[in-house]
């Protein structure tokens, strides 16, 4: 039942607020756009901890308003709005699948936000490449959140990190931040249940790019998928099913 009433309150504040931020999307630049979307962001983890009992634990130290490139975990539809709400006034790459939404390809141009081709390819490229000439042209930097799996992943699993996180340091002149969590043992991928506990976003030591694409990629990786393994193995189940990832005690169904 708390599931089915955090779905209800989530999408609708979602759809108020898309029409809330596009309003403010007219307002000439992205100060108060932003804080409509951080403002967002904070309501939609209050919802989590309220309804669902799913309590946001930060571990390390958020970069915000840092020139960095954040390199994340990413294991649930929740991500984004948790780094959102715990990293003030961050840009983001996100897929074009944003767009099927009303009002938010227009809200994510105003915003500065990077939005690439989730087939890869050449075009994804290019638009790579042009918000890396946005961010070098904002005045004040801010931290770029970027997903380098490129899609969302199951509990316990991992994707190959895809380069656009090494060339978009580099051009900028970065540090990666990884950042690790076990959030998709509480809110899964995109799924309608969620389940109770402490979810935990990790902000590790920081990674110079260097010159080695391959070798900067293999440490991230590293970094990332280990110490969300360990994150993970925090977490404790009831029981172990036989099959598929590991539930909470409390299920919020």
């Amino acid at each position: 039942m708390r599931s089915f009433i955090f779905n209800i309150a989530y999408w609708s504040l979602s759809g108020i607020y898309a029409v809330i931020c596009a309003i403010l999307a007219l307002v000439p630049g992205r100060t108060v756009l932003m804080h409509g979307l951080r403002s967002y962001a904070r309501l939609t983890v209050h919802l989590m901890r309220w309804i669902c009992g799913i309590k946001v634990e930060v571990r390390g130290t958020p970069p915000k308003n840092q020139p960095v490139v954040i390199g994340a975990k990413h294991q649930s539809w929740g991500d984004g709005i948790v780094m959102m709400a715990k990293c003030g006034d961050v840009n983001f790459v996100c897929g074009d699948h944003m767009l099927k939404f009303p009002l938010i390809g227009w809200v994510l141009k105003r915003c500065g936000a990077i939005v690439l081709s989730n087939q890869g390819g050449s075009e994804a490229r290019d638009s790579l490449m042009a918000g890396i000439v946005r961010s070098q042209g904002e005045g004040r930097p801010r931290p770029v959140l970027i997903y380098p799996e490129g899609h969302l992943t199951a509990v316990g699993t991992g994707m190959r990190y895809r380069s656009g996180v090494w060339h978009m340091a580099r051009a900028l002149d970065r540090p990666i931040v990884p950042v690790a969590t076990n959030l998709g043992h509480f809110w899964p991928q995109q799924t309608w249940h969620k389940f109770a506990g402490t979810a935990v976003i990790e902000f590790l030591d920081p990674i110079a790019p260097g010159e080695d694409r391959d070798a900067a990629l293999s440490e991230l990786e590293a970094r990332v998928e280990t110490r969300s393994r360990e994150l993970e193995a925090e977490f404790a189940p009831v029981a172990k099913p036989s099959h598929g990832p590991t539930r909470p005690a409390v299920i919020c169904a």
